[in-house]
């Protein structure tokens, strides 16, 4: 078993935390895995990418060769379409419908959406509205993982485990908001594919 996944978004937009917790429920499931990131030029607004590879036997690399990615998650729809390349056919598209216009020429909302959809697997949601509408917009990132979880090589527990090992810190609160847009974002998934 390989999977590799690409996440992809703007700075600030929480793509380290979905690596990181990938990281946690794959190392507690006993998969190898190996992730590389490029920050963008700021904490914010700036172009953030992962990669992140998990398997049953041992990786080499870091990264993730052009037409081998089996999903990719973005947080922002005009960075997916950046990494295109990178996926594999019939590898999975996972993106929030919500711009991050960062650029004066960012495309038209219609013609990006439409490219998105054009690709046979693909979920496009409004990952931003369902965080907000559970009381925790900046969940945005984890509603999208939760959306991707049932193509994922790990277990719902060990995912869950993970969302609670990595936001414990920040109390009991803020944990079941990030488990409430893991469940949303994973029952929202079921009902788009």
């Amino acid at each position: 078993m390989k999977t590799n996944i690409i996440l992809a978004g703007v700075g600030g937009q929480g793509i380290l935390t979905i690596a990181a917790v990938l990281d946690t429920a794959a190392l507690a499931s006993d998969f190898h895995i190996k992730q590389s990131e490029v920050h963008g030029m700021s904490q914010r607004g700036g172009a953030v990418q992962s990669h992140v590879r998990i398997s049953d036997k041992e990786i080499y690399s870091d990264l993730i060769p052009k037409g081998k990615a089996d999903m990719i998650i973005s947080v922002e729809p005009m960075e997916l379409l950046r990494y295109l390349p990178y996926l594999k056919k019939g590898g999975l598209l996972v993106t929030d419908a919500n711009p991050f216009v960062n650029i004066t020429n960012y495309p038209e909302l219609e013609k990006l959406y439409t490219e998105i959809k054009s690709h046979t697997n693909t979920i496009l949601i409004d990952a931003k509205k369902i965080a907000k509408n559970l009381g925790n917009s900046r969940a945005t990132n984890i509603v999208l993982l939760g959306a991707s979880a049932s193509q994922l090589p790990l277990s719902d527990d060990s995912l869950k485990n993970a969302i609670q090992m990595l936001f414990q810190r920040k109390g009991e609160r803020i944990v079941n908001k990030n488990l409430e847009a893991y469940n949303k974002g994973k029952e929202i998934a079921i009902a788009t594919i």
